[in-house]
């Protein structure tokens, strides 16, 4: 952590500046988790210690709830997991991973102590709880987590009192950060890093954050000054800035005052509708942006229950409607066309799904940071459906543009840039084979598509042209 150094400000409370240079791509700091748990739904498909997805995990003998990569993975978890292996025992069930979280972290506090420990700028005492600013609905899912984390909590063991354990439980619900699997693509558990809570919120930050062999890592967007400080965004930038500044509201307890926030920065961007001769009305729109809603809750209806040909059609039925009145970067029409693209994909139309990516990255560079990792990893995803359209050109060009970003986001030894250097390698071979003989390549393309042995007839040599072709009779 010295890179870094911790002020108080009256508007912002506590934060983390730089005191040397960055540049983007720099690892500012890496921190492992005080304590963290994975997802009550994945708990049998990801290693509780070093949370990679397993087709084939070893399970706990003991408390039949854990599950492991191997035996080294199981030595390595049993510091952390032998109270909760005995509670597990004791209750007869797991408890959700918020009541498991604050176990481990007070299992480990009643080990430690609360104060600071090695590496940490701050104690977990010392972290907001944000307790104090709950609404009468959040008091009463703390009531029932209260109720909840003493039936499960040895009962010989009554180092904590209510108030501490409320504590805990506050700041979980404000500091969580979720964690992701090996290659970064779902998130599959919980953690509290104690320094990575220090560092403040902006809407276009300068820094990112990425879940990277065990560690997170503070990683630098682009040049950052000496004495700069440190942030990152807690929520996802498109959406206007109102409904922004609302959900950090609802979820931090905080007023975003940041400058994109303050001057509505890309909000018209974000709400734009068709321009010339025939701009459509402000009813019409807002007709439009009330039947893109409806539709987006029946889409969610349609993916939950698995009827894909319902999600295409309700997105048809809605990009007809849609382009004709909202603009290109409408986040309205943004949302409709990765669903559409994600769709299409997923059923392996990519001929259609390859048209519907492109609109959607090209929006989405206008909106986000030129280094955000969601933009490179829509980027990765629709290079990808490109390739696999035989828009090899197209492919590439939007795989390299990805793995430039993700090399800044997640650095060169992120498993999931490993996998876009290995695309992005086998794409620049396949163009350049395209480039030199276009019939030959596709050739290849469609015998590796059926999965057959390509068979191309010999070019007829100069004596030996078939009879009768361009000859006159």
């Amino acid at each position: 952590m010295e890179n870094v150094d911790v002020f108080t400000c009256e508007a912002k409370g506590r934060g983390l500046k730089a005191v040397k240079e960055f540049w983007a791509g720099d690892v500012i700091f890496a921190e492992r988790a005080y304590a963290a748990v994975v997802f009550d739904s994945l708990t049998h498909l990801v290693c509780h210690t070093c949370f990679k997805r397993h087709e084939k995990l070893q399970r706990c003998g003991q408390c039949k709830f854990a599950h492991y990569c191997d035996r080294t993975c199981q030595k390595d978890a049993w510091a952390n997991h032998k109270n909760e292996c005995s509670a597990i025992k004791r209750h007869g069930k797991a408890p959700n991973e918020n009541i498991r979280l604050a176990a481990r972290i007070l299992w480990r506090i009643e080990k430690e102590g609360g104060g600071l420990t090695e590496g940490c700028l701050v104690s977990i005492d010392n972290l907001q709880n944000h307790v104090d600013h709950f609404g009468d609905e959040e008091k009463k899912e703390m009531r029932i987590d209260l109720e909840s984390f003493l039936e499960f909590w040895p009962p010989d063991n009554k180092q904590f009192g209510m108030t501490y354990i409320s504590h805990i439980l506050g700041v979980i619900n404000c500091n969580g950060f979720t964690l992701s699997d090996q290659r970064g693509l779902q998130a599959v558990g919980v953690g509290i890093f104690p320094n990575l809570c220090l560092v403040n919120h902006d809407c276009w930050p300068n820094c990112t954050v990425i879940f990277n062999n065990g560690k997170i890592e503070l990683r630098a967007l682009g040049k950052i000054s000496v004495g700069e400080e440190l942030t990152v965004s807690y929520v996802d930038f498109l959406n206007v800035s109102e409904d922004r500044k609302q959900q950090l509201k609802k979820q931090y307890y905080f007023d975003c005052t940041c400058e994109h926030c303050q001057k509505g920065i890309k909000d018209d961007l974000m709400t734009a509708v068709k321009e010339g001769n025939e701009k459509p009305s402000k009813e019409v729109v807002k007709d439009v942006i009330q039947f893109s809603r409806e539709t987006l809750e029946k889409i969610d209806e349609a993916r939950t229950e698995g009827i894909y040909h319902q999600v295409v059609k309700l997105c048809r039925e809605c990009l007809d409607k849609q382009d004709p009145v909202l603009g290109d970067t409408n986040l309205y029409l943004l949302r409709i066309l990765s669903i559409m693209s994600e769709v299409l994909s997923y059923l392996q139309l990519f001929d259609e799904a390859a048209g519907y990516s492109k609109r959607m990255v090209d929006g989405y560079m206008k909106l986000y940071h030129p280094n955000n990792a969601q933009l490179g990893m829509a980027l990765m995803r629709a290079g990808v459906t490109q390739w696999h359209a035989g828009l090899i050109e197209a492919g590439h060009g939007m795989i390299c543009k990805a793995y430039a970003i993700l090399l800044v986001t997640h650095g060169s030894t992120h498993p999931i840039t490993k996998d876009l250097e290995a695309m992005r390698v086998q794409s620049e071979m396949e163009l350049r084979m395209f480039q030199e003989n276009e019939f030959m390549y596709y050739k290849m393309r469609e015998a590796a598509l059926q999965n057959q042995t390509i068979q191309v007839m010999p070019e007829p040599a100069a004596n030996e042209i078939s009879p009768g072709i361009f000859q006159k009779k």
